[in-house]
């Protein structure tokens, strides 16, 4: 049997820093990762942007994991690639035992505390109902971007893309630049669902059209996609009847929303966050099971991945100083207008007063102002010029003047000024 402090599940962004950040709190660290090399999704990431708030950089995703997987080896931190967790189990102590199967074979793991890095998987055509066969051609746009910048193979030459997260943004322009047609990018919602810059770069500057409330809705063809069918929708993102428009293409790729990959965290019995579709955890990232964190677009899905790692940094930190103690916690509510904050939970247990929250807001805003109250206490105000769903926020808070109590009060809110 393994013995380790710290075990850390999935070796992208999030899992490399996560080990990096135990190790130098003196925690003896073991990173399992799934695939032959460390870097999870960025190894495919070869457009820039990546480390802005990080190092100040415009590095490519190969770049940017780089520099994480130098510190790690640096360090000289054990880790299982090519190794699937297939089982935990907490014992009676409050440790843990894993099943991992590797390519030596099954693995028994023994480790004071966990770390859930395990990123996300993307939703697929069936997933949002688009009706028809299973014809050749159809593609998420992450394996998409896989065929391409990996593998070197031109996936279609006439594409529809459906959805504008900042995958689907990124490849169209990557599929133009390789000779491909982008014949529109179609989005159900009423605006954009990428980054701002990701909008201007890679659709403007392409001139590639963007078309609102609008979705497919049917795909046409026997062995390869001969075309899909296009529809209005309504307020609620149902499918208007009597507005369909057929048009003829090779490709159709789905960049239509990421979901937090959480079995192991449900299989352990974690609380998860109906809105964020990840565990919900306290300001030092550990879920409703003691010794389990999370991080990275497993906890919620980032935009940047500067976020990603500063997750990670946190939940490797707090996994290696883990001590079970009996927990305090108080809930923080959010109004309805905003769409999520993290973490949903504040710990009482060596608590400091100093820590990060982060949120979505549901619609656009302009001039909003953001408070936390206390016991219907002000204790934090930010008025913004402009909120987007699509862009998430993050506002530091010191509680330390604050007499918390189990019993205390905390909602994060939202308002217009007069």
């Amino acid at each position: 049997m393994t013995e380790t402090d710290v075990v850390i599940i999935g070796g992208g962004p999030a899992g490399l820093e996560a080990a990096i950040s135990a190790n130098d709190c003196g925690a003896k660290v073991l990173l399992i990762e799934r695939e032959e090399r460390l870097g999870g999704i960025l190894k495919q990431c070869i457009h820039d942007g990546f480390g802005l708030l990080r190092f100040n950089l415009r590095l490519s995703g190969p770049e940017y994991a780089e520099r994480f997987i130098d510190e790690f080896n640096k360090r000289n931190l054990d880790s299982l690639t090519q190794a699937f967790v297939t089982d935990i189990v907490k014992n009676e102590d409050g440790s843990f035992i894993l099943k991992a199967v590797t390519k030596e074979g099954i693995k028994t793991i023994h480790s004071h505390s966990i770390v859930l890095a395990t990123g996300c998987r993307e939703r697929t055509g069936k997933q949002v109902f688009i009706h028809g066969t299973r014809p050749s051609g159809i593609y998420t746009a992450g394996t998409a971007q896989y065929l391409i910048n990996i593998l070197g193979l031109m996936p279609c030459k006439k594409c529809v893309i459906l959805g504008s997260g900042d995958i689907g943004l990124i490849m169209a322009r990557r599929l133009t630049l390789e000779g491909g047609k982008i014949l529109g990018v179609y989005e159900a919602k009423s605006t954009p669902s990428g980054l701002e810059r990701n909008l201007l770069q890679c659709l403007y500057d392409y001139n590639i059209p963007l078309y609102l409330s609008k979705t497919v809705t049917r795909v046409f063809g026997k062995e390869r996609l001969e075309g899909v069918e296009i529809a209005s929708v309504d307020e609620k993102m149902n499918p208007l009847k009597g507005n369909e428009e057929y048009i003829a293409c090779d490709g159709l790729i789905l960049s239509v929303g990421l979901i937090p990959e959480n079995e192991l965290a449900e299989k352990l019995g974690v609380e998860i966050d109906p809105r964020t579709k990840g565990p919900k955890t306290d300001q030092n990232l550990m879920t409703s099971v003691d010794g389990v964190f999370s991080c990275g677009n497993s906890l919620h899905v980032n935009d940047l991945v500067d976020y990603v790692t500063e997750s990670g940094q946190m939940a490797g930190k707090a996994a290696a100083e883990f001590i079970c103690k009996e927990r305090k916690e108080i809930p923080i509510q959010i109004s309805e207008d905003l769409a999520y904050s993290v973490p949903q939970l504040l710990s009482l247990n060596e608590f400091n007063g100093k820590f990060t929250i982060y949120f979505r807001v549901k619609k656009e805003e302009e001039k909003p102002t953001i408070r936390l109250n206390v016991d219907g206490k002000e204790v934090f105000k930010k008025t913004y010029l402009f909120l987007r769903p699509t862009e998430m926020q993050k506002i530091q808070v010191d509680l330390s003047a604050c007499n918390l109590q189990e019993n205390s009060l905390l909602k994060l809110e939202m308002s217009k000024e007069a």
